[in-house]
């Protein structure tokens, strides 16, 4: 059985390019749901990103996919592009990533 956890050790392994901090770290994957299909298992991402003109849309959007499918037990990925809650480093990233930002409480 495919467990949120498992995706989310796969999804760790992508970092934002401009941050160079992992997308779990920062906060930007939101939720991971499965559904059960004909061809298998599917997972559904919600991932937001540092800010809605982010330049390395594509490149996070694609590595995620890949990194998620990656997988094992999971047939089927899609990314859901949300804007909200708007990502914030403070309520999101973990403590570690906010002090490679240089955020202090």
């Amino acid at each position: 059985m495919v467990e949120k956890a498992d995706v989310m050790h796969h999804l760790d392994e992508v970092e934002d390019p401009e941050l160079e901090l992992s997308i779990v770290d920062l906060g930007l994957v939101y939720d991971v749901r499965f559904e059960t299909k004909d061809e298998g298992l599917h997972a559904e991402i919600d991932l937001t990103l540092t800010s809605p003109g982010c330049p390395a849309a594509p490149e996070i959007m694609a590595a995620t996919h890949r990194a998620a499918l990656m997988t094992e037990g999971l047939n089927s990925v899609h990314i859901n592009l949300v804007w909200s809650p708007r990502w914030d480093p403070k309520i999101h990233a973990t403590e570690d990533a906010k002090m490679d930002m240089g955020i202090w409480d």
